[in-house]
């Protein structure tokens, strides 16, 4: 939790379980250049977090920009894929912070600040999710309450007929 990562290592699968009211924040080249991952846990850094930038939804998707830029991919070209944010605990006449919601409207003001459309998502809810990047195809798995879904895969590419990330 509260970790990320970024390749262009087409046979890398990245991976986080555990999204409860946790945020899994995709953010995809569809170019087929790099793929990047955070496990968001709270929705903004109170302080800078410089040891793990990806606990908090404003300092995670900054983060994993970053590191994607450094792997030749810019802002401009990404789309983001968001699993998780459930509301896991509710007690019947208590009413407190939904913390997966909070997590969700962060990330959604950070990630249009930075122009990046969301392309898919599975968010909200009861249960937990687990997020599967396969970074040779772009294509985004979520398993939720045992079932196993493809959530996005990349259109094909107009580099060749039929190419395909």
């Amino acid at each position: 939790m509260g970790e990320f990562a970024a390749t262009a290592d087409a046979s890398a699968i990245l991976t986080t379980i555990g999204l409860g009211s946790c945020l899994g924040i995709a953010l995809l080249d569809p170019g087929g250049r790099a793929a990047g991952l955070a496990h968001v846990m709270f929705p903004q850094a109170r302080q800078p977090d410089a040891e793990r930038p990806g606990r908090y939804a404003d300092t995670a998707v900054t983060a994993l920009l970053a590191a994607l830029a450094r792997l030749g991919s810019p802002a401009s070209g990404l789309c983001a894929v968001l699993a998780g944010g459930a509301r896991m605990f509710s007690f019947k006449g208590a009413s407190g912070p939904d913390i997966g919601a909070s997590n969700l409207a962060a990330t959604q003001e950070v990630l249009s600040l930075a122009g990046i459309p969301i392309c898919a998502s599975a968010t909200g809810g009861s249960s937990g999710r687990s997020i599967r990047i396969q970074a040779a195809d772009g294509v985004v798995r979520v398993r939720e309450a045992g079932i196993d879904t493809e959530l996005y895969r990349p259109p094909p590419t107009r580099q060749g007929a039929g190419a395909s990330r």
